[in-house]
């Protein structure tokens, strides 16, 4: 499988003022950090070797996760430094250790997709970048793909169209190359970028995503977490 380059980097600021000390990464969901149901379910879909971008209290996110052993994966980490770089940044100065090919999630993201299915979607499309995508119709956020027939006609998470029922669902895989040449600072901009080049895959998921980055979210994850429980 390909590596995971988590980006935990951000300052939480609508969480505040739980992110005043600690990182998002590292909120209590059901009496664990959110981090640590971050990567359970990372394992279980396969993934073997995680690259944390982190920043601000980023070292109290490698004092709890370490090397990941316990986690049953590799962990290595990408510091932002003082500066930040913004999500397109992060991943761009995390390349040495990603290699060749990577998939990208958000450190707020909790996706119970199948992230193998995803990663061959990604070679076989041949393309430098693929966007995850799921019909949202509004539901859980504000939808911001126009979708048909297998491709993203449009992106935009500032001018939504009614044509926008599919929602970047937080999953994305990528080439180095698609970050080597880019100067963009966001990552919306890099797939902004390879849609108008005509260098961006797609992949339809069918499960919801959940995110912590809202008091609301948090508490519609930590329900979905304590249902799903066996």
């Amino acid at each position: 499988m390909l590596p995971v380059a988590i980006l935990a980097g951000g300052l939480g600021t609508r969480l505040y003022p739980l992110t005043g000390r600690l990182p998002k990464a590292l909120i209590e969901i059901n009496g664990e950090p959110f981090l640590s149901h971050q990567l359970r379910l990372l394992r279980a879909r396969g993934i073997e070797r995680v690259v944390l971008c982190i920043g601000q209290h980023g070292e109290r996110i490698r004092e709890y996760a370490g090397d990941g052993a316990r986690f049953g994966l590799e962990i290595v980490y990408s510091l932002d430094g003082p500066a930040l770089l913004g999500t397109a940044g992060a991943v761009r100065h995390a390349l040495p250790l990603l290699g060749d090919a990577f998939l990208v999630v958000y450190g707020d993201s909790y996706l119970p997709c199948s992230y193998r299915d995803v990663a061959e979607a990604f070679h076989a499309a041949g393309q430098p970048g693929l966007m995850t995508v799921y019909r949202n119709e509004g539901r859980w956020d504000t939808s911001n793909v126009e979708f048909d027939a297998g491709r993203i006609v449009a992106y935009d998470k500032k001018n939504r169209t009614a044509r926008m029922q599919h929602i970047d669902y937080g999953l994305g895989v990528f080439s180095r190359a698609a970050f080597e040449s880019a100067t963009r600072a966001d990552l919306a901009e890099v797939y902004g970028d390879l849609l108008r080049r005509g260098e961006l895959a797609a992949f339809e998921v069918q499960e919801r995503f959940y995110e912590i980055g809202s008091f609301e979210g948090i508490g519609e994850l930590a329900r979905h977490l304590a249902e799903s429980q066996p």
